[in-house]
C-alpha cells in the first residue's frame, strides 16, 4: 500500500495519522489534514480500517511523536490503536461513540445538520465520493469506561457540546476512565467536530496537544485563567 503522507513545508516536528468515521471517505479530512501540516507536522489520512492504519504506523517517521486522530468511530479505533503499538505517543479522540449512542434514522438532510453546520464542509460532504450516506445509522463499536482502562498514552477527547448523536455528558463519564485526559467541549459543536464551524479553534487545540507530546511535562504556554482573575 502506497502511503500517501502530506508533508509540512519546514522540518517535521511529529507523525499525524487520521483515522475517518463510518462511511467517510479519506479526503473529507483534506482541510483539516492541511491544517495539521502548516504547523509542522506530517499527516496521512486512512479510513476506518485498522490494518491500514497499523501499516501506516509502520511506516511513520521515527524517533518523532507519532499520534492518532480518530472521528467518530475512527475514535475508538485509534484508542485501540494506542493500547496495541507502542509507537503511539498519544491520541486524539473526536465525537467519541458510547453506549447508548443514538443511532439515526432520518434523512440526508437531517444526516447534514447532526454532522456540521460548517457550509464548506457541508459542501465536501455533498460529494458523491465523500462518504456512504446513511452511515450514521449504522451499528458500531463503543467506548466504555471498562474498554479505556488499556489506554496509557496521553489523550485528547474533543467532543461537540450540541452532539445530539453521542451526548456530551455521558462522554464525559466515560472518558473520566482515561488516565489524565484533557477533555475539550466544543460550545455548540456538532458531531464531525473536526470539520465544524469551529475547525480552526479546534485545531489549534489539537496542535497544543501534538507540542506538549513533543516535550512531555513542560507546563502549558498558553493558562487560561477565570475571567477577572488577571485583574485582581
Amino acid at each position: 500500500m502506497d502511503i500517501d503522507w502530506l508533508e509540512p513545508e519546514a522540518t517535521a516536528r511529529g507523525s499525524v495519522i487520521v483515522v475517518a468515521g463510518r462511511g467517510e471517505h479519506a479526503h473529507v479530512y483534506r482541510r483539516f489534514a492541511r491544517r495539521i501540516a502548516f504547523d509542522g507536522y506530517r499527516v496521512a489520512v486512512v479510513e476506518n480500517d485498522p490494518a491500514a492504519a497499523a501499516r501506516v504506523i509502520a511506516d511513520a517517521e521515527s524517533g518523532l511523536p507519532l499520534t492518532v486522530v480518530g472521528s467518530d468511530s475512527g475514535a475508538l479505533t485509534a484508542l485501540d490503536l494506542a493500547a496495541t503499538h507502542p509507537a503511539v505517543s498519544g491520541v486524539v479522540a473526536a465525537g467519541l461513540l458510547i453506549a447508548g449512542t443514538d443511532a439515526f434514522t432520518g434523512g440526508w438532510d437531517g444526516e447534514l445538520e447532526i454532522r456540521s453546520a460548517c457550509p464548506v464542509h457541508r459542501g465536501v460532504l455533498a460529494a458523491d465520493d465523500a462518504l456512504d450516506r446513511g452511515t450514521l445509522g449504522a451499528e458500531s463499536p463503543v467506548a466504555t469506561a471498562d474498554s479505556l482502562t488499556h489506554v496509557q498514552v496521553p489523550v485528547l477527547v474533543v467532543h461537540g457540546g450540541a452532539d445530539v448523536l453521542s451526548p456530551p455528558a455521558e462522554v464525559l463519564a466515560v472518558a473520566s476512565a482515561l488516565p489524565g485526559a484533557r477533555v475539550v467541549v466544543v460550545n455548540g459543536g456538532r458531531h464531525d467536530i473536526l470539520n465544524d464551524v469551529s475547525h480552526r479553534s479546534v485545531a489549534a487545540e489539537i496542535v497544543q496537544f501534538l507540542e506538549r507530546l513533543r516535550l512531555p511535562g513542560t507546563p502549558d504556554v498558553l493558562l487560561r485563567e477565570p475571567a477577572g482573575a488577571l485583574a485582581q
